[in-house]
């Protein structure tokens, strides 16, 4: 493995936080903070936009920013787009594709260097995190997708309902017993599997979960995940934002 390529997609028409791409945290705006965390890791650092108003904010701060379409349905199927415009703007074939999503400005370091690390396995072609649920988490949550483990580490299944289920145990102890772990939404990719896996149909496991990895599971793609022990902090809604501000009052080294 030679050369790395972190990909930042972000677009400004959010459903649930138009625009969030460019809101104000202490004093940068939210895409200039992802932008800084990859720059600490990653040789080449790219943002991934649809709109010209994130594109002229990367700009101002001097980063390297790539228009791409505005009919993309993920953050996946963008930096597949990015990553042709990326080896034309820097002359580099890349092997591997870090996807850090525009709404992670807390993204911690280590949590990159995780996702590396899982390329040292040859048979790795995606690459994901995984963190235990605390004690005090609600695994019931729908919105924070589960996932089972292979003892070599690679994702059996992702699930929005609670896997496994404990049998002969009441619900309200299953987590005193087993660790559940929930996806941590950050990816990386060989980029030829990254071409590869953006060509495929919708599958009958990702229309049913509405998890996109479930389609490259289904269509017998490996995805190493790699577990991490660091908190994430996406930001989806206002309300996320509030809660990460009140939390953040100093943002140190970000």
């Amino acid at each position: 493995m030679k050369n790395i390529i972190a990909i930042i997609p972000a677009r400004y028409a959010s459903t649930r936080f138009e625009g969030k791409p460019l809101v104000d945290i202490f004093g940068k705006t939210m895409i200039e903070r992802v932008y800084n965390k990859a720059v600490k890791r990653f040789k080449y650092v790219v943002v991934a936009t649809d709109d010209v108003r994130i594109e002229q904010n990367v700009l101002s701060f001097g980063g390297r920013v790539v228009m791409t379409s505005t009919t993309h349905k993920s953050g996946t199927d963008r930096c597949n787009e990015a990553l042709t415009h990326a080896e034309k703007l820097f002359d580099v074939k890349f092997d591997v594709v870090i996807n850090i999503q525009g709404d992670e400005p807390f993204v911690d370091t280590t949590q990159l260097d995780s996702l590396i690390g899982c390329f040292d396995d040859v048979q790795c072609d995606i690459a994901t995190l995984v963190k235990p649920f605390s004690k005090d988490e609600d695994i019931f949550n729908e919105n924070s997708p589960k996932v089972v483990l292979s003892k070599k580490g690679y994702a059996i299944y992702f699930s929005r309902s609670v896997i496994p289920f404990v049998r002969g145990e009441a619900k309200e102890m299953w987590q005193q017993n087993h660790t559940y772990y929930k996806h941590i939404g950050l990816y990386g990719y060989r980029s030829t599997v990254l071409r590869e896996i953006t060509a495929l149909e919708v599958g009958e496991l990702e229309g049913c979960e509405s998890l996109e990895q479930l389609r490259w599971i289904e269509n017998g793609y490996t995805i190493k995940s790699a577990i991490t022990l660091v908190e994430s902090y996406a930001i989806d809604t206002p309300e996320d934002l509030k809660t990460v501000l009140c939390k953040f009052k100093e943002v140190g080294d970000v």
